[in-house]
């Protein structure tokens, strides 16, 4: 690898996103095991990487307060706070995994001699860069892939793919209710994502639920607690849900002990397929080559429709995720759990 000192990564969002860059962070200390390491990460997914033993300092920003007009003098200072603060560590290299505006303007603003990225990244950030790799945004190659092309310019080993977690606080025992401990044997399911063309209809996740030979376990956001509760409630009693009662590292925990999971295309997804959980993915506006869990142990549902993925947020009908029925998912589990 080449010899950094100091390295800095900027990836603040989304989670997927934070997990699909944990092989970089990896194959970075793999190969410079000295390095110190940054990590530039947006408000409310810090706790993915908390307490990391690979990074030494994360940079916390709220990227969401700067599309605030009633924030603008606050999110000026704290901009220029971080950028006092970047280049104050003299960092030998700044690696943008992001790709936008604001998060090539980062790296510039580290001052950094050396500041890496795609060249085809969005919205003129590559003005920022002084090296650049060409990424495949707009081609069917996955995002973890697409990420390691970063480590391979820096002469890392990228021949094995890993994703690092922070060590969990808690015990599985502890993040359950007292009447799921007995058994470890569950399903979790995760009936949320961001934008409604992503999202299989929680009532068919509780009927799905409702006839697996397993306890369900619903994990989620408090923005998914109408999901949760639909889901539950169809579920015939097999189903509990901790949605909106769980951290991103207690998430890595009821995962990792997990049989299975069924999801649509959402930051769980990702932290299963890290943790080589198998999943079955439900995919209608998305493209799972893309985005998908990442590796080939997985199951990916989706209707055949000429017009997805489309890549839409929104949609009259959403009929690539309603046309998936329960049976459909049913079957694909059944043959898994029958070892065909």
């Amino acid at each position: 690898m080449i010899a950094f000192k100091k390295i800095l990564i900027i990836k603040p969002s989304s989670l997927g996103d934070i997990v699909h860059s944990l092989p970089v962070l990896a194959a970075v200390r793999r190969s410079s095991p000295a390095a110190e390491i940054h990590w530039v990460v947006a408000r409310g997914f810090e706790g993915i990487l908390e307490g990391h033993p690979f990074i030494k300092k994360l940079w916390i920003l709220d990227k969401d307060a700067w599309k605030k007009i009633s924030k603008v003098k606050s999110s000026v200072r704290e901009l220029r706070s971080l950028f006092d603060g970047l280049r104050a560590e003299r960092f030998d290299a700044a690696v943008d995994l992001q790709g936008l505006f604001r998060s090539g303007f980062i790296a510039r603003a580290s001052n950094a001699p050396v500041r890496l990225g795609f060249s085809d990244a969005r919205e003129g950030s590559t003005i920022f860069y002084t090296d650049a790799v060409e990424g495949g945004l707009y081609s069917d190659i996955h995002a973890v892939d697409r990420y390691l092309k970063i480590a391979a310019y820096l002469g890392c080993d990228i021949s094995r793919v890993r994703f690092p977690f922070p060590k969990p606080l808690k015990s599985l025992e502890e993040i359950l209710p007292s009447s799921e401990q007995a058994s470890r044997d569950y399903v979790v399911m995760a009936p949320g994502a961001r934008g409604a063309t992503k999202r299989w209809p929680a009532k068919r996740f509780g009927e799905l639920a409702s006839q697996l030979p397993f306890k369900t376990v619903v994990i989620g956001g408090k923005s998914d607690l109408h999901l949760a509760a639909e889901l539950v409630s169809e579920s015939r009693g097999k189903a509990i849900s901790i949605t909106g009662k769980t951290d991103m590292r207690d998430l890595v925990v009821v995962i990792r002990s997990a049989r299975l999971m069924v999801c649509n295309d959402t930051g769980p997804m990702h932290i299963a397929a890290a943790l080589g959980v198998r999943v079955f993915a439900l995919f209608g506006s998305t493209n799972p080559l893309r985005t998908g869990p990442y590796g080939s142990n997985h199951t990916i549902i989706q209707s055949d429709l000429p017009c997805s993925p489309c890549y839409r947020m929104s949609c009259k009908t959403v009929e690539c995720m309603t046309m998936i029925q329960v049976e459909e998912v049913l079957r694909r589990i059944d043959e898994f759990l029958r070892g065909r």
